[in-house]
């Protein structure tokens, strides 16, 4: 899968999608494309990551806490 960095426009390829997909972990491995030779992967936050359309991620990707309000909510 490519995403896109926010600040660079860079491609970036996720090389294991399990942890883009984990809203516990930060950082997924993933290679960036510019220049004519293939990177070697590297650690990239997914913070600073959207889709090549220019929309977010979703956060259930990014956020482990982001229904709490809802379970909060029906106590």
């Amino acid at each position: 899968m490519f995403l896109k960095e926010k600040g660079t426009n860079h491609l970036v390829e996720v090389v294991v999608l399990q942890g883009l997909f984990d809203p516990f972990q930060d950082w997924i491995s993933g290679c960036y494309h510019y220049g004519e030779e293939a990177q070697e992967p590297e650690k990239i936050a997914k913070a600073t990551l959207i889709f090549p359309s220019g929309e977010p991620l979703p956060q259930c990707w990014l956020d482990p806490h982001y229904r709490d309000h809802e379970i909060a909510g029906k106590g």
